[in-house]
């Protein structure tokens, strides 16, 4: 459906009506194994669920076409997603490069789970081309992008970086779970790969996990399908549909998490209690110009940095009440969370470490009045706890 507008693509994309039925939604497919017309003779190629299952597919063509990618495949989960990547692609001796942000997850598992099997990493902070084109080495196979990062919502330019990493022979990944493809399309500006949470925006109602890798093209397809056959972390058949069901919202959803996002920034950049507003919508946001040119939206999260330091930024994150203090992000709720202590403690002590003054929104689709009340009460509270 590449002739399509994207909102159009996430509704019918991978979803064809029933043709037995005509159920205009195609049914989930809970079945752990498929009937074969003699030895091997496979019905539309399916065997066994770990090496396919309908539903899957559907979803798995809706997130190619989400990303203008030729292909895509589902995982249990974000991580999952990205060890079948990294294994597929890489060979004891490689070298990856990572944002001095990223994700503490990400960098956990290249750091200690593929580390002792030879594979080195190392962070750097990617929007200075300088030092990035110092980090590369002759071994450098992949780059790794979050844009934005998370939790500190740092930019870099996609085509400049790819560009760069290209010609040395490097490839680029890029974690767009932050933007979204309603808002930023990666493999349009030259990356390779894209992975996703898909636990995240693309499900979007924060009640299934899943993970996602999307292809530029078919090079590394079949060593990632191997890992994912193999090693077996593939989302199940009512996890793939409920991801489904969340994507078909998904441009509606992402306008109304930016707009809301965008209107909290500058209400924050406002209040004293604030010494940093981490969010690319702000004109004093220094990705600001990039994050204009190469996404849609400026998406629904942002970080805030207390002026009175950790206790405050503690206590304001337990202050809320329609933000929930909880892990994850990108559902239609809003969420508060305290990262150096939560979603990013893997990383405390090294250089990716959290200041410690930083609280992370995920702001949901709630009325706008009612989130900027609750954290209005929530700075309030803060003062007299301050003053007691």
């Amino acid at each position: 459906m590449s002739d399509h507008a994207f909102a159009t693509r996430a509704i019918h994309a991978g979803q064809a009506a029933d043709p037995t039925t005509g159920a205009i939604i195609p049914p989930i497919y809970q079945s752990s194994t498929h009937v074969q017309d003699g030895i091997g003779g496979f019905r539309e190629g399916y065997e066994y669920n770990r090496a396919g299952n309908p539903t899957r597919s559907s979803l798995e063509t809706q997130l190619a076409a989400l990303e203008g990618g030729v292909s895509a495949l589902s995982f249990a989960s974000g991580l999952a997603a990205e060890d079948a990547l990294l294994r597929g692609i890489l060979k004891p001796g490689d070298h990856v490069l990572l944002g001095n942000d990223v994700y503490g997850g990400t960098y956990r598992l290249l750091t200690r789970v593929l580390a002792p099997w030879g594979v080195e990493t190392t962070t750097v902070e990617l929007s200075d081309v300088d030092l990035l084109r110092a980090a590369i080495r002759p071994e450098t196979k992949i780059v790794w992008l979050e844009t934005p990062s998370n939790p500190l919502l740092k930019i870099v330019d996609i085509a400049v970086i790819t560009e760069l990493a290209h010609a040395a022979g490097a490839i680029v990944v890029v974690d767009n779970t932050f933007a979204s493809p309603a808002l930023q399309q990666p493999l349009a500006l030259g990356a390779d790969l894209v992975v996703h949470s898909t636990t995240k925006y693309l499900g979007g109602h924060s009640d299934v996990l899943g993970g996602a890798v999307v292809f530029g093209d078919d090079r590394y397809v079949e060593q990632v399908k191997f890992q994912q056959f193999a090693v077996g972390a593939v989302s199940a058949p009512m996890d793939a549909w409920l991801t489904t069901r969340g994507i078909k919202t998904l441009a509606l959803r992402m306008r109304q998490h930016s707009e809301n996002a965008q209107a909290i920034a500058e209400w924050a950049a406002a209040k004293p209690e604030f010494s940093q507003v981490y969010f690319p919508g702000l004109a004093s946001h220094p990705g600001h110009e990039i994050a204009a040119a190469q996404m849609s939206g400026f998406g629904g999260m942002l970080s805030l940095g207390l002026a009175a330091g950790v206790d405050a930024a503690r206590a304001f994150a337990e202050s809320t009440s329609v933000f929930q203090l909880a892990e994850s992000l990108g559902g239609v709720e809003s969420l508060i969370g305290y990262p150096s202590d939560m979603t990013h403690a893997s990383v405390r002590g090294t250089e990716l470490a959290v200041p410690e003054n930083v609280v992370r929104l995920s702001v949901g689709i709630e009325d706008l009045g009612d989130l900027i009340a609750d954290l209005d009460e929530a700075l309030a509270r803060v003062r007299r706890v301050r003053e007691q």
